[in-house]
């Protein structure tokens, strides 16, 4: 794959293919944040009392896909000019996120992303932030939009940070 330049800035950059949350997938990351929510995990009261008639994943779980979702539309890590090969890429955080709307058990949903710019920080280390636009088949608003940033950093870069952290 070809490393994304400035020339890409503004542009989409891929799709990911389709995937589904399954109940049991909603179940164990509800499990695993311990946050046991019957809105998420309990289809009997989701059907009741829900507007959704349904059990929905969470929020932070389609936003935990992000990263998936990175691996298979972008070479990562090394998929942005001024990236090396050997760099190891860092969740350097967002600038938005936005749940917009909910993501149902079962429902199909996919990624689309945009890069908006390529920063070179520091030697070795290059900034990337995307466009994160999560859309659930059929439903016109996108489930998640979301503007994250991921800090690419050299094999050097690496051992300069290293020396850095030590003086703490």
């Amino acid at each position: 794959m070809r490393k994304l330049t400035q020339d890409d800035v503004g542009k989409q950059i891929g799709t990911s293919e389709w995937i589904r949350f399954s109940q049991d997938e909603i179940d164990t990351f509800g499990r695993v944040t311990r946050d046991i929510d019957p809105f998420h995990m309990d289809a009997d009261w989701a059907r009741q009392n829900s507007p959704f008639k349904t059990t929905i994943a969470f929020g932070f779980q389609t936003l935990s896909m992000l990263t998936y979702f990175i691996h298979e539309i972008l070479d990562w890590p090394g998929g942005i000019e001024k990236s090396p090969d050997d760099a190891m890429a860092l969740n350097y955080g967002f600038e938005r996120v936005r749940f917009v709307e909910p993501v149902p058990v079962d429902q199909p949903f996919r990624c689309h992303m945009t890069l908006l710019g390529i920063e070179e920080r520091n030697p070795g280390e290059t900034l990337g932030t995307y466009r994160c636009t999560v859309e659930v088949q059929g439903v016109d608003r996108p489930a998640l939009v979301a503007d994250w940033k991921g800090l690419f950093v050299s094999d050097a870069a690496k051992a300069r940070i290293s020396r850095d952290l030590s003086d703490i």
